[in-house]
């Protein structure tokens, strides 16, 4: 099956309580994701092969995404119904009039991060000034920056850009292209395996910026016209998470048959750290997915103090955590310590 976009006709979810197939003509709906697909999309994967989402009503297509200020963009003007976005950077995109609302947490916590080789003569941000920072333009990173610089003490205009594809990031720290690559920590286990003791790493959440990371969203027409499809796509993806949190493999099974390319216990490795990612106090105890206003409210202040919006809006009109079942829960002993 193609990379690029993903069409499959399923059939049979257990114990949702939503408007079945037979009842109810499919939905056509398309999930576009922040990147290339990996083990934080796997849940998706598993989910159409079971056939969750076509039981629930809803035909689904998975398109590739190429960061996510274009993913957000996308649902903002409703080119895709459904997205994956990094939460702080669909605020910025919303802030510029993105008709989009945010509807499940995915990452609880930031992934987001810096590398270097502490050969390079960097041994942390306030070495980063004078030097280039490889990543994608449409990067949550990137779009993220001036907050993750005025943190660390350093000028927001003190590094150059340089436009590098995910996979060209780690080959282009190797030679020396850049000195820095933002990147998740998802897949902090590569860099290890490559560069050892020489690798130079921070975690945005160790200058304290934790906004919420990867989430869903949706088109906020589509949601006031939709309600039903979106409670069926959020609650079978929350369910799907879950399930996947209990049992990685069949879901990394439906990953790599969905996904050319993809190396299986690379993508178990990185799916050790995104149950790290997805567990805070409001996943496990609230539900799996979940969004909590004071700290969205905070994030919305990190974006409008460091980055600014065209257009300010409510907080309120910006989430909304009716659709989760509060019944499905993160399961924190799962996670390794």
């Amino acid at each position: 099956m193609p990379a690029r976009k993903h069409l499959l006709a399923i059939a049979a979810v257990a114990g949702l309580a939503l408007p079945s197939a037979a009842a109810h003509a499919q939905e056509a709906v398309t999930l576009v994701l922040n990147w290339t697909p990996t083990a934080d999309h796997a849940a998706y994967y598993y989910a159409l092969q079971q056939g969750w989402y076509e039981k629930a009503g809803l035909s689904l297509s998975i398109e590739v995404g190429r960061g996510s200020a274009v993913s957000a963009q996308q649902v903002g003007v409703g080119a895709a119904q459904f997205g994956v976005s990094d939460l702080a950077t669909a605020m910025v995109a919303r802030g510029k009039g993105a008709e989009v609302t945010a509807v499940m947490s995915v990452y609880a916590n930031t992934p987001q991060g810096f590398y270097w080789l502490k050969s390079s003569g960097i041994n942390g941000p306030k070495d980063f000034p004078e030097h280039r920072i490889g990543n994608p333009p449409g990067d949550a990173s990137r779009v993220m920056w001036p907050a993750f610089a005025q943190a660390a003490g350093i000028e927001p205009d003190s590094v150059s850009f340089v436009n590098v594809a995910p996979p060209a990031k780690m080959p282009s720290l190797k030679s020396g292209a850049v000195e820095i690559i933002s990147d998740f920590y998802n897949e902090h286990d590569l860099k290890l395996r490559e560069f050892g003791d020489n690798l130079g790493y921070v975690g945005w959440a160790e200058l304290g910026l934790n906004p919420y990371g990867n989430s869903i969203i949706v088109n906020s027409d589509f949601l006031q016209e939709n309600e039903k499809a979106v409670a069926a796509f959020v609650q079978v993806s929350q369910r799907a998470f879950a399930a996947c949190v209990e049992d990685v493999e069949p879901c990394l099974a439906a990953l790599t048959a969905g996904a050319s390319g993809l190396d299986l216990q690379t993508q178990r490795n990185q799916w050790e750290r995104i149950k790290s990612l997805m567990t805070d106090d409001f996943t496990t105890k609230e539900a799996l997915g979940w969004i909590d206003r004071q700290r969205l409210q905070d994030d919305y202040k990190l974006v409008s103090t460091y980055i600014g919006f065209d257009k300010p809006f409510e907080i309120d009109t910006m989430f909304t955590t009716r659709f989760l079942d509060k019944k499905v829960k993160m399961d924190a002993s799962k996670v390794k310590k």
